[in-house]
């Protein structure tokens, strides 16, 4: 009897020691996640374009004249402004109020960064799946919550950063269509400023 006893005992030992290994294997693999998918975190397949230099353009509305008449310079300042005016009157646009800089720029950006929902995930299901697994099986259970919860925060992560991507073209193709339609207005308001100087007796370029 005295034998037995020293053999359950031994045995509840050893099966506590087993216990303690899972559950300190499955407290490493919720501490080690956060580090790990802390280098995913980076992994941004939508991330900041590299800078184009955008050369300067011409303002699309400069008009060039030259006083074929000897006109003197208060009267062609007072041409010019006259002209203006009147052109910002017909084409109903005024390069002074309508400009858009050339390197304006919406850029989208998930919120929350990417990797923010694999991290997440991930830690709830191992933390999930080391409590149903048991005392037993913490570690194994640990292992598999875990996965499963990158595969499903990586599909979030991604699907967030598809959403920001088409944002983000729909902003590039708002911003080109509207900045076509100011160079069409522009465009008129040249010609109109110019045929109002070639009537004053300038020539234009």
């Amino acid at each position: 009897m005295k034998i037995w006893g020293y053999q359950a005992a031994k045995g509840r030992s050893h099966g506590k020691k087993r216990v303690g290994r899972h559950l300190v294997a499955a407290f490493l693999i919720v501490a080690a996640l956060p580090v790990l998918s802390g280098c995913y975190a980076h992994r941004d397949p939508y991330g900041p374009a590299p800078q184009a230099t955008v050369a300067p353009r011409e303002p699309i509305t400069q008009v060039y004249f030259y006083p074929k008449s000897g006109q003197t310079p208060e009267q062609q300042s007072r041409d010019h402004y006259d002209c203006y005016n009147w052109a910002v009157k017909q084409t109903g646009f005024d390069p002074g109020q309508s400009a858009i800089p050339t390197d304006q720029r919406v850029r989208v950006v998930p919120m929350p960064p990417p990797g923010h929902d694999t991290v997440t995930f991930a830690i709830a299901g191992a933390v999930l799946g080391a409590l149903i697994g048991g005392p037993r099986h913490a570690g194994g259970g640990a292992v598999i919550g875990a996965t499963g919860g990158v595969m499903a925060g990586a599909a979030s992560d991604a699907a967030r950063a598809e959403a920001a991507r088409q944002q983000d073209e729909a902003y590039a193709a708002e911003a080109a269509a509207r900045q076509a339609e100011l160079d069409q207005k522009a465009l008129g308001f040249r010609r109109a400023m110019g045929a109002c100087l070639e009537g004053r007796g300038y020539s234009v370029r």
